[in-house]
């Protein structure tokens, strides 16, 4: 029987949401807490997949089914697998739950079928590849909402299949992170940030911007041709001098579910209400700016004092709600800056700390549930991997 497993961590936003939607720069930092998905082979027999014990229904998993189209094609050969899904990131909570999975399950279906390339040398490099999706190729259908299988092969010389590889190195950040963003905008409608996926695989800080960054490391360009009109986001990592003092983050959950979609509508419709309210997303977008310059410099203190100022302007959008302003104030006095995560309206807050036991307990007394991170932690793992390929793509090139 084969098997793989691998895991990504999940993300909370220091700032930008909302405007991030409206072309302002918005930054991303992955957390300890993981999401972990094992593959494994069924018995011959098996009619269908399992996801932890149960039948699998496309219904209740989109970014599952999503990722079979892509990755794990029945009607292309592929044998029925079995799922499990664990980890400490809690679901419906802003802090990327989905993402980490469709990361996660991304590397492990790579891992388990392996890859086909077009040349024996150099196999590591994109142009090289029989098939598979990268953010240099022209995949416009990789976005299609349609529940349809597709073909990852290249298309002319670029996809004869003449070299065959299976084993953890054929696993590919850019990818993972692209098929990520694919199945997340499949779920949602057809819309959807790269910043999640992007986080999730690469780890560490993420800045997404409507334009390239000169001081950060670029890592691809994103497009999306959304129901409201096409989307173009600049993705980097920010690399942190080296700290002085340890920085961690508490984030501190209400419990109260709020659909990210109603919070998205609820400022869209605000500033179509007032278009004057468009100064309140740029003042973000400026808060983000000094925020990330701070970043850059290991000026944590003013990181915090952005995170604090990006706060205000969220409430003035009116996307903060009781439960996260209660978590906040009580962890203020321990803490460099805190402010909502994700859409608001209920999920988590987040607060940047020297003393995360202090704000953690601050935060729990104030009615939150809490998890500590440390700042800025790795992203995509392969955990284990035996008995591959899972599905042996060779003898269907």
């Amino acid at each position: 029987m084969g098997r793989v497993t691998a895991s990504a961590p999940g993300k909370c936003i220091l700032f930008g949401e909302h405007a991030v939607v409206y072309g302002q720069p918005a930054v991303a930092v992955a957390i300890e807490q993981r999401i972990s998905v094992t593959f494994e082979t069924l018995d011959s027999t098996s009619e269908s997949w399992k996801i932890d014990g149960m039948q699998f229904d496309p219904n209740r998993h989109p970014h599952v089914q999503a990722l079979r189209n892509r990755l794990w094609q029945p009607q292309q050969g592929a044998p029925n697998l079995t799922i499990r899904i664990s980890g400490d990131i809690p679901p419906a909570s802003g802090l990327g739950s989905s993402a980490a999975l469709s990361v996660a399950a991304s590397a492990a279906l790579r891992t388990a079928r392996g890859r086909w390339y077009n040349a024996v040398e150099q196999p590591q490099k994109n142009n090289s590849w029989a098939e598979g999706y990268c953010s240099q190729f022209e995949q416009e259908d990789l976005y299609s909402i349609e529940d349809k299988e597709l073909d990852a092969h290249r298309k002319g010389e670029a996809g004869n299949a003449v070299h065959y590889i299976t084993d953890e190195s054929v696993v590919d950040l850019d990818e993972c992170a692209l098929l990520a963003h694919a199945v997340e905008a499949v779920a949602q409608g057809g819309r959807a940030s790269p910043m999640d996926a992007s986080t999730c695989a690469h780890g560490g800080i993420v800045l997404l911007s409507d334009s390239l960054e000169a001081n950060d490391e670029y890592l691809y360009t994103r497009r999306l041709k959304m129901p409201d009109g096409d989307r173009t986001w600049h993705l980097h990592s920010i690399t942190l001098p080296k700290q002085t003092e340890e920085v961690f983050l508490v984030i501190g959950n209400t419990g109260v579910h709020a659909p990210t979609a109603h919070q998205v509508a609820k400022v869209a419709a605000a500033i179509e209400a007032n278009p004057e309210r468009m100064k309140e997303i740029e003042t973000i977008g400026l808060i983000a700016r000094r925020g990330i310059q701070s970043l850059r410099e290991g000026d944590y203190a003013a990181v915090g004092r952005a995170m604090t100022e990006n706060q205000i302007m969220l409430q003035s959008l009116g996307v903060s709600c009781p439960e996260l302003e209660n978590l906040i104030r009580a962890a203020a006095p321990t803490a460099l800056g805190a402010k909502l995560t994700g859409a608001g309206g209920g999920g988590c807050m987040v607060a940047l700390t020297t003393n995360p036991k202090q704000t953690s307990e601050a935060i729990e007394l104030a009615g939150g549930r809490t998890l500590i991170s440390k700042f800025g932690n790795v992203g995509l793992s392969i955990d284990e991997s035996e008995n591959l390929p899972l599905w042996a793509t060779k003898l269907n090139p």
